[in-house]
């Protein structure tokens, strides 16, 4: 049995040739607890729908993915992100969560509870997350701002100020050349206004998409445009298709101090894989606890790449960026796709083992293990 939640995923973690169960209905927001500042929520609710109601509440989270389109629960079982020095990952701001396990029953685990430190990113292994509970801060809103044309050396050489700029930071590039082709500062509102030249780069003057040549309407507010959290943290819209809609992803996270010779390491191998790729983003997250978490005891810098709908070419792209990033002890993204072999994946999970005995105590039948998690897991 494996559970979906908005399909996001590019890997083979959700496929079965057993049943698959949707949690697209159970997508309602149950509690807000002022006094603890957490709220819960069903199975199957995106962030799309969490967030105006939140924010209706006067409460936000700390950050959202690039895409509101996603469960909450989906994202947070393979730890996926959005940006900032000092944001963890989504699965950094759960509280509690509610399984249904394999023999119908039921599991409940709160922050501080022996095993839920394992069990927040559970990659679909324990059972069928039905609620989850997040912590909460109070709403806010945020400024967007662009920036284009950024040299790679000015980002190697300033890697560190260009990250810790802004609440969130992401630099976009397609790999050919020797620029950055965007820069996106997304600020608290009552942050200083930020300054006409960025490190070199100018900033944008009208509104602008990741991937050049693309209409920017799907994308959130930018110019400075001052928006709620939720309308702004994202990069698209959620009444767009995000991004192209006929892609393939793939992301490798390091440690952030390793940031600027990853880059150019990538850099150097560029036309190895840049043929094939649509966009890319380099984003900073900060390190957590969670065992199966790709940033677990480390600050990260994540490698994000979106590709031509070609697996043939890209299957022979991936390798190209590995091999750059080996050196530094890269982790793939559970919910993306990579090349690495089983050993290289799990060197990267220093709690697997601890991970894979509370899969036998939790799931002793192995009812919610397919084959990406026996590979690559157990």
């Amino acid at each position: 049995v494996r559970a979906l939640g908005s399909r996001h995923c590019f890997n083979t973690i959700a496929d079965t040739d057993g049943d698959l169960i949707s949690m697209r209905r159970l997508n309602k927001l149950i509690a807000i607890d002022r006094e603890a500042m957490t709220v819960t929520v069903e199975g199957g609710m995106t962030y799309g729908e969490l967030g105006p109601e939140l924010d209706a509440a006067g409460f936000a989270l700390h950050n959202l993915a690039s895409l509101p389109h996603i469960t909450v629960v989906g994202g947070v079982a393979t730890a996926t992100h959005g940006s900032g020095n000092a944001n963890g990952n989504l699965a950094t701001a759960v509280a509690g969560v509610k399984l249904v396990t394999a023999d119908g029953g039921t599991l409940e685990l709160k922050r501080g509870d022996a095993d839920f430190e394992g069990a927040v990113v559970n990659l679909g292994a324990l059972g069928i997350v039905s609620e989850i509970t997040l912590d909460i801060l109070p709403a806010f809103d945020v400024r967007q701002n662009v920036y284009l044309d950024l040299p790679f050396a000015t980002l190697i050489e300033n890697f560190a100020n260009i990250y810790e700029s802004a609440y969130s930071v992401s630099c976009f590039t397609d790999w050919r050349g020797d620029l950055i082709n965007q820069v996106w500062l997304k600020n608290r509102a009552e942050a200083p206004l930020p300054p006409a030249e960025f490190f070199g780069a100018k900033a944008a003057p009208g509104p602008v998409h990741p991937i050049p040549d693309i209409d920017p309407e799907p994308t959130t507010g930018q110019m400075g445009e001052v928006g709620r959290w939720h309308m702004r943290l994202p990069h698209f819209d959620l009444d767009f298709l995000p991004s192209v809609g006929a892609e393939l992803q793939s992301e490798y996270f390091i440690a952030r101090a390793d940031a600027a010779a990853a880059i150019a390491a990538l850099h150097a191998v560029q036309d190895g894989f840049s043929e094939h790729l649509m966009i890319a983003e380099i984003r900073t997250i900060a390190a957590d606890t969670l065992w199966m978490s790709m940033n677990y005891q480390r600050d990260s810098v994540a490698f994000h790449f979106t590709f031509k709908r070609d697996w043939p070419n890209v299957q022979k792209a991936l390798p190209v960026i590995e091999a750059a990033l080996k050196p530094f002890g890269a982790r793939p993204h559970w919910g993306k796709l990579f090349t690495m072999t089983p050993d290289e994946v799990q060197a990267g999970s220093p709690r697997i083992g601890d991970f894979r005995d509370l899969v036998r105590r939790t799931d002793p039948a192995g009812k919610f293990t397919n084959d990406f998690v026996k590979t690559y897991v157990l």
